[in-house]
This record gives structure tokens, C-alpha cells and sequence, in this order.
């Protein structure tokens, strides 16, 4: 746990940097690092909360001993419910408490500090452009991204990577795509990558919750279909070329949980 103390986050810009940085603390806890929080979640042992610290690390600790504690206290006792509910629900309920959490902890330091109404508005503002920890972990911000995907199944060159390759399959490249001239053709191929850029701009990584970068790598799981930074998994494209199946380390750890 950390306390307020060490903190004179004066402006809405500081906020909203500790805001960042718990937020992917808890994603990182909920998604890629799950099966260590799970198990640190154990019912026999008393009330537990889980922490998100501004250096992106997440904590499973009992809550303050201070009454009133320094800052606003995460949801007491996540551990209790672990085993009486589906995993994936009780990890959606922990990821709707962190969001509350969250916003109660940056408002926090925003009603300490004296932001008036028109810094409280751009604060929220703020963090309203980032997709909440729940909708991260439900993947419900890319549903309709998803189904798009599937539908099309093609990339480009500036579009993401896969293990399976994608990119390098012309017949996934677009189903309708099939030019009766060469000129035509061109055309047809421009506005699929625009609509595949479009298209994919709305997906999320599963594990820090940023939005698709044509730049960057992307690889997707082949179980539950969320697509990933290659940083945030540690896979590089030349590995993922030997992969024939990716698993993301969530759909990993269920299935080595007995």
C-alpha cells in the first residue's frame, strides 16, 4: 500500500499520470499476471484488497490500519467471493470495484488540492477517453471491433501480426477483393486498408487497454481471440513466426488451473 504523502500532485496532468499508472497496475493484475493474483486471493486468509500503485504495480494486501485512512480504500474483502462465483465473473466484479477505486482516489487528490469545477471536468474528461478496467477485462469495448475483424480477416503491412501469419495469406487479405482489372484492383486494395485501419483503431490490447498503433506489433490470441501488444506479452514477431498456436497468459493459466 502507499500512502498520499509522498505525493503533491498539484495539477490535473499529475493526477491523471497517477491515475495511468494504478490503472495499469490493476489491468496488468487482472489480465497477464491473473494467475498470480488468483492465487494470492485466498479465501482462508482475511480481508484482502487489491492495490494499484502509480509505478504500474498492483499489490494483494490488507487494507489500512488508519482510520480515516490516508486515501480513499479499495473494495474490502475480493478474496471471500473467489471461490463461490465463475472466475471470470469474479474478476469482473474486482475490476468494477478498481474503476471505482480509481476514480474515488484521483478525485481525491483533486478535492485536496483545490481543483475548481473547470479542472474537475478535464480531469474526468481525461480519464473518460481511457476504456474502463472492466471493459478491458470483459472485453466489451471490442466486441464490435472484433466481430469486424473476423468478418474481413486480412491485414496489411501497416496493419497488426498474428501467429497464424495473417498478413501473409492473400486470400484472407479480403474476401472481396477479386479486381477484373489491374487498375480497378488497386483501388479496391486502397479502400481495404483504410477500412482495416479503421476497423482495427477501435481494438484494445488485453493487457494495458491502449489503443491499435499501425506501427507497432500486434499478435492474438487464438483462444480467446483478444488481440496484444508484443511488448506486453513479450513476443516478438520472429517468435511468433514459430508459434502455431498463441495463447495469451490468461487462457494459459486456466487452463494449468485444475
Amino acid at each position: 500500500m502507499d500512502g498520499g504523502n509522498q505525493y503533491n500532485l498539484r495539477t490535473v496532468e499529475e493526477v491523471f499520470r497517477d491515475f495511468k499508472g494504478r490503472r495499469a497496475g490493476l489491468i496488468k493484475a487482472l489480465t497477464t499476471d491473473v494467475g498470480d493474483f488468483y492465487e494470492q486471493c485466498d479465501p482462508e486468509k482475511e480481508n484482502l484488497c487489491l492495490y494499484g500503485h502509480p509505478n504500474e504495480q498492483w499489490e494483494v494486501n490488507l487494507p489500512a490500519e488508519e482510520v480515516p485512512p490516508e486515501l480513499p480504500e479499495p473494495a474490502l474483502g475480493i478474496n471471500f467471493a473467489r471461490d463461490g462465483m465463475q472466475e471470470k465473473d469474479w474478476l469482473s466484479l474486482v475490476s468494477v470495484h478498481s474503476d471505482a477505486w480509481l476514480l474515488a482516489v484521483a478525485f481525491y487528490f483533486g478535492a485536496r488540492f483545490g481543483f475548481d469545477k473547470a479542472d474537475r471536468k478535464r480531469l474526468f474528461a481525461m480519464i473518460n477517453d481511457l476504456p474502463t478496467i472492466f471493459e478491458i477485462v470483459t472485453g466489451t469495448s471490442k466486441k464490435q471491433a472484433k466481430e469486424k475483424s473476423s468478418v474481413s480477416n486480412h491485414s496489411s503491412n501497416k496493419s497488426k501480426s498474428s501467429s497464424k501469419a495473417r498478413g501473409s495469406e492473400p486470400a484472407k487479405f479480403s474476401k472481396s477483393m477479386q479486381p477484373k482489372d489491374e487498375e480497378e484492383g488497386l483501388e479496391e486494395e486502397d479502400e481495404d486498408e483504410d477500412e482495416d485501419e479503421q476497423e482495427h483503431g477501435e481494438t484494445l490490447c488485453g493487457a494495458c487497454g491502449e489503443n491499435y498503433a499501425s506501427d507497432e506489433f500486434w499478435i492474438c490470441c487464438d483462444i480467446c481471440e483478444k488481440w496484444f501488444h508484443g511488448k506486453c506479452v513479450k513476443i516478438t514477431p520472429a517468435r511468433a513466426e514459430h508459434i502455431k498456436q498463441y495463447k495469451c497468459p490468461s487462457c494459459s493459466n486456466k487452463r494449468a488451473r485444475p
